[in-house]
């Protein structure tokens, strides 16, 4: 019997962060800090606040040193704690249902529209109790979460929505910024994601005073005005990511714009294959995180597309529910079907700024070759890259794990 060929090299990696590096603009930032010795709340913290605010139309930015406590101190911010519920998904990555849990409120989880990823507002409906005190959308992937709606159904229960937005910088919803819609949007900086520190580090953005003073202080041991006021965390932003932030941020608009060409590459070159596309609504402006498909026999096409030598990832194998820390929270009451069904399926393509034309097409090449071998429809291609995803110059390879 003949064995298989063995897998390539990666041609097309998942991410390359070195063709987006600005390493020279970020060794000057970081060695104005190091030549300052501002490590701690330095005014490259303040700048950048100041500036993510803006970018996102929001009055006030609270920075922090991850994602994951973005979430945490906005929940807590809002009065969430033991014995309180917090609607949201589980078709998310876990920390966005550990920081509720950490809180000490339980999440309560609510499935997703099969087209956008993200959250029903039906069922947020059907899941919000006496004990609801926060509303917690995912905008999963970069696609929002129906932030008109959400927000209209926090206002009429009086529940604020905390939206995790770790995947959305950048998205829009009716041309306006996605986080005005939120009482708080919460941002994950981790290197991989649409503007990435050289580290962790995470932000929370919100209009309400009340909220970014109460953030400001749990950030930092509970302290205002050099008085401890409560019980806080070490949760701050360190000064090196803020000015790496604050180098980048300037480049993030064009960033977004090349990973939706790339997106459109993708629909253009992909759209006959039968397989399931990433579909969203007309009012949003999907920041295109990860550009994730669906199938079937969604690991078998992941290990072709590796012979083809295509790095494809899976976000998220497991559903938050199905986890073992996470089994006993309450869910839906006609479960999360749809929710199941995108753990077994999902498949995240190559998509970061800089995915050449050329990159595109290979991709493109190699899920139809791999469709050939698994199942499913898959023509002839038509249409080389033609321009529609611009080139760029290749830089280093260095490619992000998560």
């Amino acid at each position: 019997m003949t064995p298989p060929d063995p897998p390539l090299s990666p041609r097309v990696p998942f991410n390359d962060l070195g063709r987006s590096a600005l390493t020279d603009t970020l060794r000057a930032a970081v060695e104005e800090v190091i030549a300052a010795g501002d490590f701690i709340h330095g005014r490259a913290v303040n700048a950048f606040e100041r500036q993510f605010a803006a970018h996102n139309g929001a009055a006030h930015c609270v920075g922090t040193s991850s994602g994951t406590s973005a979430l945490q101190c906005a929940l807590a911010a809002v009065g969430c704690g033991p014995g309180d519920e917090v609607v949201t998904v589980s078709a998310t990555f876990v920390a966005t249902a550990a920081a509720i849990v950490h809180t000490g409120a339980a999440p309560v989880f609510a499935d997703i529209d099969p087209a956008t990823r993200t959250i029903r507002p039906d069922q947020v409906r059907a899941a919000i109790s006496a004990r609801t005190r926060a509303i917690v959308p995912v905008h999963l992937y970069g696609h929002p979460a129906d932030p008109g709606e959400l927000a209209a159904i926090g206002a009429e229960y009086g529940i604020p929505v905390v939206a995790d937005a770790s995947h959305a910088h950048g998205a829009t919803w009716e041309g306006r910024p996605a986080a005005q819609y939120a009482d708080v949007s919460c941002f994950s900086f981790y290197p991989s994601k649409n503007l990435g520190a050289i580290g962790d580090a995470g932000a929370l953005v919100t209009d309400d005073p009340d909220i970014a003073r109460r953030a400001r202080a749990l950030r930092d041991h509970g302290r205002q005005d050099g008085e401890v006021v409560t019980v806080g965390h070490n949760w701050r932003m360190d000064t090196l990511q803020a000015a790496a932030l604050g180098a980048k941020l300037p480049h993030l608009d064009e960033w977004i714009a090349s990973r939706q060409r790339a997106a459109d590459g993708y629909r253009r070159l992909l759209a006959d294959t039968g397989l399931a596309l990433p579909a969203g609504s007309a009012e949003a402006g999907h920041a295109y995180h990860l550009y994730v498909v669906r199938h079937p026999e969604r690991d078998a096409l992941r290990a072709e597309l590796a012979r083809h030598g295509v790095d494809a990832r899976v976000h998220y194998p497991r559903a938050v529910h199905d986890l073992a820390p996470f089994r006993a929270f309450r869910t839906a009451p006609e479960g999360l079907p749809e929710t199941e069904a995108l753990a077994r399926q999902c498949l995240s393509l190559p998509l970061f700024p800089g995915l050449t034309g050329e990159d595109i097409h290979t991709v493109a090449q190699a899920v139809r070759a791999a469709l050939r071998t698994v199942g499913g429809r898959a023509t002839a291609s038509t249409d080389p890259a033609d321009g529609t995803v611009p080139a760029h110059p290749h830089r280093p390879t260095a490619t992000a794990r998560n």
